[in-house]
């Protein structure tokens, strides 16, 4: 049976997927219906249940196994399936929503350890201790949670992945530039998303929480390092902190882009196009390895909704 992402053009399947999210609609005819987002390992594909009933709406609840019958279309660029049956797994169906998780392509056991010994490098003890202390707090948020909803890393154990590759990037431009400040450089990368283990609701069926939608991630690390401070008695009026603190606030780059501030030093600048250009990365390769030699992938919303050619004889 294939998964959702390996599915052809026009090809019609069954498959057991996971609810990833079941947003109710209304549409011009003032008729429900459900947007849903369908998962299995391999990833994600939209589709909607037009006409929905209250009691259909109540059974097609994120988080849910179903079984779908349907056909793999594009609209307007978009992949997406046509449902033509929908049902729920029964009890003696493979129905536990742990088997369609997406999940990061790397160890758990191994993202700690490069993490970990990337501590020893941080070499300043003020960002040394604060980034211990919100690692330990948030050890089992930090290497189960997705990096985001959608588009980039959106999956188990997606915040920890995008960390490490991050780092990875990180110390080669180090190699190349010595006069960054390593220490500062990985500490920002290591806590720039962390905000996220309370921005979302967690790697299944994935939500942005009250304080995630109202604050935001960047907001909400740049608090947890002021409460790190008050717990480990360093003064956050002290330089190095307020360093630290620019380099999450300011990583998203632009202030449309949600960062109230823009870098204003060398090594936050640098974080912010290793995040850029990680997450493009991401989303590149995730829609490339889904697309045929000599076609276009689908559209990508979070690069413009441009769609990439990937060519057959290079």
């Amino acid at each position: 049976m294939k998964k959702l992402r390996e599915l052809a053009v026009d090809e019609d399947f069954q498959a057991f997927v996971l609810i990833k999210n079941a947003d109710v609609r209304v549409a011009k005819n003032g008729k429900k219906f459900i947007a849903f987002t369908f998962q299995d390992t391999s990833g994600t594909l939209d589709g909607k249940f037009w006409d929905a009933s209250d009691d259909e709406i109540k059974r097609f609840e994120t988080g849910r196994v179903v079984y779908l019958t349907g056909k793999r279309e594009v609209y307007q660029g978009n992949p997406q399936v046509k449902i033509l049956q929908l049902r729920p797994a029964k009890a003696e169906e493979p129905n536990d929503a742990s088997l369609y998780m997406e999940r990061a392509p790397m160890q758990r056991e191994a993202m700690e350890e490069e993490i970990s010994q990337t501590l020893f490098e941080i070499t300043n003890p003020h960002w040394n201790r604060i980034v211990r202390f919100l690692l330990n707090q948030y050890t089992k948020e930090f290497f189960e949670y997705p990096a985001a909803k959608r588009n980039h890393h959106a999956f188990a154990g997606g915040l920890a992945y995008h960390t490490t590759t991050m780092l990875r990037l990180g110390k080669a431009i180090v190699r190349e530039y010595p006069e960054l400040n390593a220490s500062l450089l990985y500490a920002g990368i290591i806590l720039h998303d962390l905000g996220k283990v309370i921005e979302l609701s967690g790697p299944m069926s994935t939500e942005y929480t009250l304080t995630g939608n109202l604050v935001g991630h960047l907001v909400l690390v740049d608090e947890e390092i002021t409460k790190a401070c008050l717990a480990l008695k360093i003064d956050e009026r002290e330089e190095d902190v307020v360093i630290l603190r620019h380099m999450v606030l300011s990583h998203h780059g632009l202030l449309e882009y949600g960062s109230p501030v823009r870098p204003r030093i060398m090594e936050a600048e640098i974080l912010h196009q290793i995040d850029n250009l990680d997450a493009t990365m991401q989303m590149l390769l995730t829609s490339i390895r889904q697309t045929e030699p000599g076609e276009y992938t689908d559209r990508i919303f979070g690069l413009d909704n441009r769609s990439f050619y990937v060519p057959k004889n290079i």
